[in-house]
């Protein structure tokens, strides 16, 4: 019974199986890329709010904030493999801090941020390069996508 059914199978019909197999794969593959990116940067959000929290506590033993994440016994990489870039206040001029829409630091204390899937950035988060970066604003108050601040 089985061997007569697959007889009566034609080309025709395979054809049809495998478009409709390559329109469904269509759809579902860009969506479950963006499902990845979404969860790499909830991931990176998550750390960077771990991380904050950590340092406080470093900050509350020793009464300052460790020059640099290793000092503190953090660190890790980011989802996309490259390490989080964190810049104390304290240590870095003006020019060198990472700026809002205004041109206002984002940060009183410290810098703590990711450099997203492209791995590039700039100081300012209006610039383009910026926009894929998962920082943290407002002393801890916000920590997602730059592009969203």
């Amino acid at each position: 019974m089985t061997l007569r059914l697959l007889q009566k199978v034609t080309k025709r019909d395979l054809l049809a199986v495998l478009a409709t197999s390559l329109l469904v794969a269509s759809f579902a593959i860009p969506a479950f890329n963006g499902y990845i990116e979404r969860s790499r940067v909830a991931r990176a959000v998550s750390d960077i709010g771990t991380l904050s929290l950590q340092l406080y506590r470093w900050q509350r033993d020793a009464n300052r904030l460790p020059a640099n994440l290793a000092e503190a016994g953090l660190g890790g990489d980011d989802p996309w493999g490259r390490p989080y870039v964190y810049v104390r206040a304290a240590d870095a001029s003006q020019a060198q801090r990472r700026k809002d829409g205004k041109f206002d630091p984002l940060n009183s204390d410290f810098d703590l941020y990711s450099l997203g899937p492209d791995g590039e950035s700039a100081l300012a988060l209006p610039a383009a390069p910026s926009h894929d970066d998962v920082v943290r604003a407002d002393d801890g108050a916000y920590i997602g996508l730059a592009v969203n601040y």
